[in-house]
């Protein structure tokens, strides 16, 4: 039975509540709003702390039991670009300390920040509060820099300087993979014992493998056509226009192949990123269907309905969608990369491409069409590895960093440092 009995989250650029796939709403609101309900089915109590961002919202929303979300007033009501939010840190750290003042119970046993503006703000009130902060990064300016496209602007110093404030600072640091890790420590000089690796799960009640032949026919997917599926924001770090390319290569080479492409996402980001005149450009408006992102019982329908799911990401700390194409029995064509690598088992589970030439991706797709059988494997195989997945084995993992976070605390308290 953990000790924990409550736990502060601060996920103040974006809130779980949001509708993954538009605006900054991504695999970290899964990841906060899973985590949160995986913690409360162990008995701790959640409360997430966001930034009001319209009118309508009420102060407190209450997505599943024992977890409340507090709807943070700071700045104006309405959605504002995450990089004018550093702004308002002050003042949200204010409005947090106010809401945690008319709590009954007055305090909490642990900060777990989610994003660089959460975790400056978790540093104040830590500090505020005596209580220690776990910060998990999920994207680092450091990184994304390093990929960034022609024409796109860098993450802002702030960010690069906020990071490495969280890094000395936070009790303990939370990774999605190994290789999020390591790259925690050559770029920010993280302690390598102090951070902990958790994968993220996936729902595996909503993400299932069943009714295959009703989710394509009830979505309109034609029988014998090959339906290749992008979920995700419409932005070049995501890489849509790669599934474009790649769809437009393999349909020039091959005629004879049915194809169906499905996209389910919004535009994010740069404004100069049109992904409509992307779609005219690769003379594919006759076969790709552009939807708004759905739910994820919906998501899950579409995810059945496609044969092959493709993530051509630039960059991604662990790729939630991935996790969830196959878990229910879509085999997952990634980019080789960051925790994609483990998040697809290659040649089991679906393909791993190196880098981003549209022709690698072609050639991978033509393969899965070609064979069949092959696709069919990968789908089973993956089912099965996502069943390790769930979001109770990560709310074990994180229950024990914040163990170790207040048992660190509370010797350091002993010996006066």
């Amino acid at each position: 039975m953990s000790l924990i009995r409550r736990v502060a989250f601060l996920s103040l650029h974006t809130s779980p509540m949001e509708q993954p796939g538009a605006g900054d709403a991504g695999g970290m609101n899964v990841y906060v709003r899973n985590l949160a309900s995986a913690l409360a089915d162990r008995g701790v109590e959640v409360e997430i702390f966001t930034r009001s961002t319209a009118p309508s919202q009420p102060l407190v929303e209450h997505p599943s039991p024992g977890v409340c979300v507090h709807n943070v007033m700071a700045g104006p009501r309405r959605k504002l670009p995450k990089e004018q939010l550093p702004e308002l840190l002050h003042q949200m750290v204010e409005q947090i300390e106010r809401i945690r003042q008319r709590q009954p119970h007055g305090r909490y046993d642990i900060i777990h920040s989610h994003y660089w503006v959460s975790g400056v703000a978790g540093l104040e009130l830590s500090e505020l509060w005596n209580v220690p902060l776990v910060h998990t990064m999920h994207t680092m300016a450091k990184v994304k820099n390093l990929l960034l496209h022609p024409g796109e602007h860098p993450e802002p110093r702030r960010r690069e300087e906020g990071e490495h404030r969280i890094v000395d600072g936070a009790a303990r640091l939370m990774a999605n993979t190994p290789a999020e890790a390591e790259e925690l420590v050559s770029h920010y000089g993280a302690d390598f014992d102090a951070i902990d690796i958790a994968p993220p799960g996936v729902d595996l009640s909503v993400f299932t493998p069943a009714f295959r032949k009703k989710s394509r026919a009830d979505r309109g997917i034609r029988a014998g056509s090959f339906h290749l599926l992008f979920a995700g924001r419409l932005q070049r770090l995501k890489g849509p226009q790669i599934f474009l390319e790649a769809a437009a290569l393999l349909r020039a080479r091959r005629p004879d192949i049915d194809l169906q492409l499905t996209v389910l996402g919004a535009l994010s980001g740069a404004k100069d990123f049109n992904f409509h005149s992307l779609i005219t450009a690769n003379g594919l408006d006759d076969v790709v269907t552009h939807r708004p992102p759905v739910s994820a019982p919906e998501l899950a329908g579409w995810f059945r309905a496609a044969d092959v799911v493709l993530m051509p990401s630039f960059s991604e700390s662990f790729g939630l969608v991935a996790l969830e194409a196959q878990a229910c029995g879509t085999p997952v064509v990634a980019t080789n990369v960051g925790g994609l690598s483990r998040a697809v088992s290659d040649g089991r589970t679906g393909l791993l491409v190196d880098g981003h030439n549209p022709s690698d991706w072609a050639d991978a797709l033509e393969a899965l069409y070609d064979d069949p059988r092959t696709r069919d494997d990968m789908g089973h195989s993956a089912a099965v590895h996502a069943e390790s997945f769930g979001w109770q084995r990560t709310a074990a993992i994180t229950l024990e960093s914040y163990q170790q976070a207040i048992a660190a605390a509370h010797e350091r308290s002993r010996v006066g440092i």
